[in-house]
This record gives C-alpha cells, sequence and structure tokens, in this order.
C-alpha cells in the first residue's frame, strides 16, 4: 500500500466512525418515538432462573439473610440493592416503603457500603426492609448480574427471578411496571 492510500485510510476511518455513531444514534431516536425504547430494560441473566445462593451478614440491628430466607414464606418478594452513597437510593425510598406499607416483603442488600453509612442512611430515609444483609465485597452482587444501585429483582413464591428494574423505583414504575406483577404472582 503505498502512502497516498494509507493517508486517505487515515483521513477516512474519522468519517466511518462518525457515520457508525449516527447511524446508532437515529437508531436510537426512531426507537424512543415509536416507544420500544426503555433504559431500564437490560438484560439479565437471572429472569427465569432460581435466585443465586448468597448468604449475607446483618446490617445491625438486623440479622442477616440467605437467599432461602427470601422464599421462606412462600410469597412473592423484592429484593433491593442500595447503597448510602447512591443519591437514586435515596430517591427510590418513598417507594419502597409503600410497598412495604402495602404488604410487599421487601429484602434489602447494602452494596459494598460501611455499615456506619448505611445505618445512617436507614435512620435518614427510612427502613422498608423485612431485613438488612451487607454486601461488602460486592460478591454477591456480581452472582446477580449487577449493574449498579439501585436495582431490584421480583422473586416469586418458589426462588425464581420474575422481573428486574435497573435504577429507582418511582411512584410510576412501581405502578406501572411491578405491581402488576405482583399481581400476577398472587
Amino acid at each position: 500500500m503505498d502512502t497516498l492510500t494509507r493517508r486517505r485510510l487515515v483521513l477516512l476511518a474519522p468519517l466511518a466512525v462518525a457515520a457508525g455513531a449516527g447511524g446508532a444514534a437515529t437508531a436510537l431516536l426512531l426507537r424512543m418515538q415509536e416507544g420500544s425504547y426503555d433504559p431500564h430494560a437490560l438484560p439479565s441473566m437471572l429472569v427465569g432462573k432460581r435466585l443465586p445462593a448468597f448468604s449475607l451478614p446483618g446490617q445491625p440491628p438486623s440479622a442477616g439473610f440467605s437467599a432461602a430466607d427470601v422464599t421462606a414464606q412462600g410469597q412473592p418478594a423484592l429484593v433491593n440493592f442500595f447503597a448510602s452513597w447512591c443519591l437514586p437510593c435515596a430517591q427510590e425510598a418513598p417507594s419502597l416503603a409503600a410497598l412495604q406499607r402495602d404488604g410487599v416483603r421487601v429484602w434489602g442488600i447494602a452494596y459494598k457500603d460501611a455499615p456506619e453509612a448505611t445505618t445512617r442512611f436507614l435512620d435518614r430515609y427510612g427502613n422498608p426492609y423485612v431485613r438488612v444483609g451487607r454486601d461488602p465485597a460486592g460478591t454477591t452482587g456480581i452472582d446477580f448480574g449487577l449493574y449498579g444501585v439501585p436495582e431490584s429483582f421480583l422473586v416469586d413464591a418458589t426462588g425464581v427471578v420474575r422481573w428486574r428494574w435497573t435504577g429507582g423505583l418511582s411512584a410510576d414504575s412501581v405502578r406501572q411496571d411491578l405491581l402488576p406483577r405482583l399481581r400476577a404472582l398472587s
């Protein structure tokens, strides 16, 4: 390949990258316009499979819990990963409290958080959880395929994960996405 051809390729490479990015952006905008784009619809390896085996130490004054504890009552439950340093976790606190008041069993996993910071967070925003377990190294989060916090997993009475929500739960997401799934499982 001669020098002139190499220079042309070097000059055209950024153009090709820009064209590819433009095509991807156009496809995304078209999906948004059609209403078929859901930013929370990240694929999950767990949906349709059993809850991963785990056993977590407790966040005082709560005892720890395991996967078996989540399913022991024979009813659907929500497993919620959160952290004190996470702003969307604080924003979803009222939605989790409302779920608790409505009788939904919500299990909390403090993800990569210092116990003292978790205690302050729960004191400030409320504790809607049946129990709070600590995942200081994030290994349980890895087993769940966690993208980040907050993230919630709906588990049926038999221990099969039926739904996953990435990001904070809001009153709208609870009403439109979670509650219909909970009703279907009851």
